[in-house]
């Protein structure tokens, strides 16, 4: 029996208890032993097994983790973005609570009762005119009715024919009338008379409701021009159709300032 002479093997003898000697046996069929690769590429090996594109397991999987967390969080807003647009889109219904009622004053305080008929507020009686050039000045003024600041309202007209205020409302009304006159000499003797009257059904001759006599306001010795001013105002109870005039001693002593002299009356 021949064997690989490369790979000596070594003699096997058997001997039995009577110390008999017995022929060899052939050794059985062993497997041969490959002598093992370098340490140093073993551990070559192991290393390139354990590593992932350069980097080791474990760093590999910290960076996962923090590349998972960061997408859950991007993930998590989005979501609340999407929860609030739906928020302004739909709002809540809010439904009103119920009111407690613990006392006459807090009922008083925080409830509040709308009105079931709007009623229209009624234009209060008032007029408010200003002063007019006259080419043929008379005592008793005529007014602009119209112009600027000036109005009439509430029930009360003015009449053009004789400068008058007609009220179709009784009550009290406060009137007032104020005047300004240039006397071109003005003198210790100058001098002029405001009134305010009324006419009134029933009554044959005008009714005084103020009255103002101005004189002494010229220096002495003096020819030159000088203006001078008077003003009237009163709560006078009126009837009703009752008409309001104003009266001026020198009337083409006025000043042709429209805002100067003026007359109004309205109902308090």
């Amino acid at each position: 029996m021949s064997s690989d002479q490369r790979y000596p093997y070594p003699q096997v003898f058997l001997v039995d208890e009577g110390g008999g000697q017995r022929q060899p046996v052939a050794p059985p069929n062993l497997i041969p032993c490959w002598s093992f690769p370098p340490v140093h590429e073993s551990m070559r090996s192991r290393s390139k097994s354990r590593s992932c594109l350069g980097v080791s397991p474990s760093l590999f999987m910290v960076l996962l983790m923090m590349f998972l967390l960061v997408f859950a969080a991007l993930g998590f807003e989005a979501w609340q973005i999407l929860n609030i647009q739906k928020q302004l889109k739909a709002p809540e219904k809010v439904e009103p609570k119920p009111i407690q009622e613990f006392g006459s004053p807090l009922k008083q305080i925080g409830l509040y009762k709308p009105e079931t008929k709007v009623e229209e507020k009624k234009e209060r009686p008032a007029a408010h005119v200003i002063g007019r050039i006259q080419k043929e000045p008379s005592k008793t003024l005529r007014w602009e009715p119209k112009t600027g600041q000036a109005f009439v309202s509430g029930g009360v007209s003015y009449r053009i024919q004789d400068g008058g205020l007609q009220v179709n409302e009784s009550g009290v009304y406060e009137i007032y009338s104020r005047v300004e006159l240039i006397f071109k000499d003005c003198g210790p003797a100058s001098s002029f008379l405001h009134a305010v009257f009324l006419r009134r059904e029933g009554l044959t001759s005008p009714q005084p409701l103020m009255e103002a006599h101005r004189s002494g306001f010229c220096p002495q010795h003096s020819a030159h021009s000088w203006t001078t001013e008077n003003y009237l105002g009163a709560a006078l109870q009126l009837k009703r159709l009752d008409i309001v005039y104003v009266n001026v001693s020198h009337p083409s002593f006025l000043s042709h300032s429209h805002y100067a002299n003026f007359f109004g009356l309205y109902k308090i």
